[in-house]
């Protein structure tokens, strides 16, 4: 089976929405990433670090999904990264609450010697120094390096978001971060200007109205498919990320054609992440379901339009 490589956070956060609240429940971008991924035909690991308060059931919760854990670094007497936010009326906006880096501050990835020939890295949201320094410990060039940052990153250490991104292929963000980090309104003018900056492809991520891709001079729309219920914003996007991770990497196809295929079934698995608080709805997501509403997409997204 092919080989996926994930590096992100696995932390704790508590959640509060107009809906409710959580204490502290699971979260961390490597592990929206990983249940995503698990839905797809691969080998998949996650390289983080977490505190010896990480619960067990939380490991065991990964493995059970195929996902090797032996990169996720538990440092003895030390305390997992927490995260704690309130999300406005809209859920499109939040406040960060806490953050806690915890063990995260000092965290020195290592990748598994068995991961570092992957055919597909997945760079979650981390420090870029963090996302290059695995970069740096692969063995073989990996077919597809996929990155996702964010809009902190560029504010205190875009030199380093830069070197990085010269060293990648997709770069998901969504399109608040792809205006700042181009200076150009028009999210066209803008995925132009970061292909300048070394990614091959750009997604950009707008939440409810769906994501766009772009390569060179082509462009690819995928709708969010429209749901009754939206419980919790928080790791739509990291699902998001693993879902089109994990279809390339199963596939074995980087071409644009086939990365419309992945922007979809990213679109899918996220659209299941925000029924639910946190992790709950991967946690319990079967595979029929996912089927089912891949059909319900491409209901909503194919038809022939008649030429006058």
């Amino acid at each position: 089976m092919n080989k996926l490589l994930i590096v992100g956070t696995v932390a704790f956060d508590a959640i509060e929405t107009p809906f409710g609240k959580t204490d502290k429940i699971l979260g961390g971008a490597g592990t929206y990433i990983g249940l995503s991924a698990s839905f797809f035909n691969l080998q998949s690991a996650i390289v983080s670090v977490v505190g010896d308060d990480f619960p067990q059931e939380y490991l065991d919760l990964l493995t059970s999904r195929n996902i090797d854990i032996s990169g996720l670094e538990i440092v003895k007497g030390g305390k997992t990264f927490f995260w704690a936010g309130k999300y406005h009326n809209d859920l499109n906006s939040r406040d960060t609450l806490v953050t806690e880096l915890n063990t995260l501050a000092d965290f020195q990835p290592k990748v598994p010697e068995h991961f570092k020939d992957a055919d597909v890295v997945m760079l979650g949201n981390l420090h870029p120094l963090t996302q290059a320094s695995v970069l740096d410990q692969m063995t073989v060039k990996p077919k597809l390096v996929v990155l996702d940052t964010m809009n902190f990153w560029m504010d205190c250490a875009l030199p380093e978001l830069k070197a990085v991104m010269e060293r990648i292929d997709v770069i998901t963000i969504n399109d608040e971060e792809a205006r700042q980090l181009s200076g150009e309104y028009s999210l066209v003018k803008a995925a132009a200007k970061i292909h300048t900056m070394g990614p091959k492809y750009v997604v950009i991520k707008k939440g409810e109205h769906g994501a766009l891709l772009f390569h060179n001079k082509e462009v690819f729309f995928a709708p969010a498919l429209p749901l009754e219920e939206v419980f919790d914003p928080t790791g739509a996007g990291d699902t998001f990320a693993g879902g089109f991770a994990g279809y390339i990497a199963q596939s074995e196809n980087v071409s644009f054609e086939n990365m419309k295929n992945a922007i979809i079934y990213g679109s899918n698995l996220a659209s299941f992440c925000v029924e639910k608080f946190g992790t709950e709805r991967m946690e319990n997501l079967q595979k029929d379901e996912v089927v089912g509403r891949l059909k319900q997409f491409r209901a909503l997204t194919q038809f022939d339009i008649a030429l006058q």
